[in-house]
């Protein structure tokens, strides 16, 4: 019962930790990468698709997405969508290519762009919390109904501080590697 509590805590642990890549991998910076257009949907014959399934998104060089409709009718459709999303970025139309360019980031831009960053990764460091307070809940559950010692509802709330500990360790190391990337020029 305590491992399965363990084990249960350390698996919802790491899905934040999950959630939280995906959140900076959205947080543009100085460098162009197919996955910034993975959040952005376009209206696809009356339902939203993400344009990662209606085009081929690669890059040109280190600055430059492109991105290549499969349906000659959709560059318009992509190209509104990429410049109404929260980007920042201008799609110029070459043909049936979009190409995306993405300009430096300014100081300013940085500047918000870290307050982003730093508060996805308290919303992750709050997740991990909400975590363990639900595993130290579930363990005293188990201990007033009996089921385990208080010894054994002591040692597991122990492991699962330290469980908490590392998570939010790593989350500030995510943090930290980000934040780096984001104030190099």
């Amino acid at each position: 019962m305590i491992n399965d509590v363990k084990k249960t805590a350390e698996h919802k642990m790491h899905k934040t930790l999950e959630s939280l890549k995906v959140e900076f991998s959205h947080v543009r910076t100085g460098r162009a990468h197919a996955g910034l257009l993975d959040h952005l949907k376009v209206d696809y014959y009356g339902s939203e698709m993400p344009i990662s399934q209606v085009a081929n998104v690669g890059l040109a060089d280190a600055r430059t997405i492109t991105v290549q409709p499969w349906d000659k009718k959709m560059v318009q459709v992509i190209e509104k969508s990429i410049r109404d999303s929260d980007l920042g970025v201008n799609p110029a139309t070459a043909g049936d290519i979009i190409r995306v360019p993405m300009p430096p980031l300014t100081e300013e831009r940085r500047k918000e762009l870290a307050k982003v960053v730093k508060h996805e990764a308290e919303n992750a460091r709050v997740a991990v919390r909400n975590v363990r307070r639900d595993g130290i809940h579930h363990l005293k559950e188990l201990l007033k109904e009996k089921k385990i010692s208080e010894d054994d509802e002591r040692r597991a709330q122990d492991d699962i501080q330290k469980l908490t500990d590392r998570f939010i360790a790593e989350i500030d190391k995510m943090l930290h590697a980000k934040e780096a990337e984001l104030m190099a020029v």
